[in-house]
């Protein structure tokens, strides 16, 4: 078997599960890496990992990012060339409930994929960021090279600390680190406290859906195919450094060292009502809407600025919401044979 050169951490995640198929459709050899965290569905987590482990050029650890001993290991053992760390703890609302896991996940595990990378050379890290760490910023659309200083979740502040522990490791050890901001990712396989999930098992059941901030919301809802094809472009391009980059005017978006960050977004904001009328009309239901305020930790909207990727890398994510609603529901009907 081919020597096995990529971890992909988060493997039996939704964005992991997606990025390890293109892959290994790829022909390339992939170590995965989960700890099956049950946040969310555990059977659906399994389900995925059980398509990614009938290919013979697959490999799998079950391992949390917080167990420093076995991630030391790990590293050890395998010499990966590239790692794409998308492991961590999701969600928004959830950093209120219980915000120590974020610190173990978040920061403590990434401090152990950071040192693994750093102890066994690894030739580029990308992890995954959120447009979450926008947070109170209002100038529309939301650029790399904004200041991003106001998180307004603990999960966006764990998110920006991951940037700023990526940059250290850059500056310190010439690590390459890239980091990319996704914006509101969707489709098949997708996460079931994700507005596109939970909405359509409440309409197919005949449910209410919690409409938030009274429906005037906007996302910028990003197909997976095209999360999936930023990220393996970005892979093929090593960060290096800017050599216009200036400390009396700091660019957040690049710097002196091998560090740079994209926003992988539709670019395309949409209004949660339109969202829920293409939702009704793929599912030809009818959903009953109950109105709430917006939730703490919350921001009323996004819109990514993908300037950055299009220019390095030629691409921007264009999926119309239509396209990527229709294959979503297809799934969720065939996957719960509704």
């Amino acid at each position: 078997m081919e020597e096995h050169r990529l971890l992909v951490t988060g493997a039996a995640g939704f964005i992991g599960y997606h990025l390890c198929r293109r892959l290994l459709e790829e022909g390339r050899s992939v170590t995965g890496l989960d700890n099956l965290n049950p946040y969310y569905s555990v059977r659906l987590k399994e389900d995925r990992l059980a398509l990614l482990a009938a290919r013979p050029n697959f490999r799998f650890h079950r391992l949390d990012l917080a167990d420093r001993a076995g991630m030391e290991r790990l590293f050890a053992e395998e010499r990966f060339a590239v790692v794409v760390h998308l492991a961590a703890q999701a969600g928004v609302r959830y950093s209120l409930e219980n915000p120590h896991a974020y610190v173990e996940a978040n920061l403590a595990g990434f401090l152990n994929v950071l040192e693994g990378c750093r102890r066994s050379e690894v030739q580029h890290l990308l992890f995954a960021s959120s447009s979450s760490v926008y947070g109170a910023n209002t100038l529309m659309p939301f650029s790399v090279h904004h200041n991003v200083d106001h998180p307004v979740s603990l999960y966006a502040a764990s998110k920006k600390a991951n940037e700023l522990m990526a940059h250290a490791y850059s500056h310190l050890y010439g690590l390459p680190c890239t980091g990319l901001r996704f914006f509101t990712v969707y489709g098949p396989w997708g996460r079931p406290d994700m507005a596109l999930f939970l909405f359509t098992q409440a309409i197919l059941e005949g449910r209410p859906i919690r409409v938030f901030n009274h429906g005037r919301m906007q996302r910028d809802f990003t197909y997976i195919d095209d999360i999936i094809e930023g990220v393996v472009r970005v892979m093929g391009r090593r960060p290096t450094p800017n050599p216009a980059w200036r400390g009396d005017r700091p660019d957040p978006g690049s710097s002196y060292a091998p560090y740079r960050i994209y926003n992988i977004g539709n670019n395309r904001p949409v209004e949660l009502e339109r969202f829920i009328a293409v939702l009704e009309e793929v599912l030809g239901k009818k959903a009953v809407k109950e109105y709430l305020p917006l939730q703490a930790g919350d921001v009323p909207a996004t819109y990514a600025d993908v300037e950055d990727l299009a220019a390095d890398v030629g691409f921007r994510p264009a999926t119309p919401l239509e396209t990527g609603i229709a294959r979503f529901v297809s799934w969720y009907r065939s996957y719960y044979g509704v």
